[in-house]
């Protein structure tokens, strides 16, 4: 599989903690026509969707479509659909920062143990992964190795983050700030997918060391 032959859909979660009992608040991806969010209120109060959606398309690249669910187990099945319907192994590749590495990351083991505990199937079929944090040293980033980091060295560009910190999502969950806790995610996977598009320019292919996400027994 060929980088440049793909484009990129970055991806992110947003979870309520790092406990044993956490669950994703939301999952954005970003992609070539704009932005796909799946906010998950957990039955905390009523959300006005409209204004979330005018208030995000603002600040997108083309236009957001969000999707706003009661709780976790809605949302990943939202999640399922989306990747099913939307994603093309033969056109798009997934991508994200500390997504998933060789010996560690954040997103995709998050996803795949809760995916298992609502005893769904694991969604990613034939379709390539690349995580950016990876590639990171390919550029001289001044020692910054974290996405916001990387990011305002390399690209430079103002975001719609209201956080100076990522931990700020969690209460922002807990005290139902929908608009902030989805704008978050918003620039973080802009942020994923500008830097996958400057390193599809910039770096070999063969420094991607793409992998395939379908399970083998699916």
């Amino acid at each position: 599989m060929s980088s440049s032959q793909l484009t990129p859909v970055a991806f992110d979660i947003e979870t309520s903690g790092f406990d044993t009992d956490a669950v994703i608040t939301v999952t954005g991806f970003a992609h070539g026509l704009g932005e796909s969010l799946f906010l998950n209120t957990g039955g905390h109060n009523t959300v006005d969707r409209k204004a979330l959606v005018t208030s995000l398309d603002e600040e997108s690249t083309g236009a957001v479509q969000l999707e706003v669910v009661e709780d976790e187990g809605a949302l990943l099945e939202a999640v399922s659909s989306f990747v099913t319907d939307q994603l093309d192994g033969d056109t798009h590749y997934v991508t994200a920062f500390n997504g998933e590495t060789w010996n560690g990351g954040f997103d995709l083991p998050f996803c795949r143990t809760r995916f298992l505990q609502h005893g769904l199937r694991w969604p990613f079929g034939d379709i390539a992964y690349a995580d950016m944090i990876q590639l990171v040293d390919r550029f001289n980033t001044h020692d910054h190795s974290d996405l916001v980091g990387v990011y305002d060295v390399l690209v430079g560009e103002e975001t719609c983050d209201p956080f100076d910190d990522s931990a700020e999502a969690v209460d922002a969950f807990e005290s139902g700030e929908w608009l902030s806790l989805c704008q978050h995610n918003l620039a973080d996977i802009q942020r994923t997918r500008k830097l996958a598009q400057l390193a599809g320019q910039f770096v070999a292919r063969s420094d991607f060391k793409m992998k395939n996400l379908q399970p083998p027994s699916r």
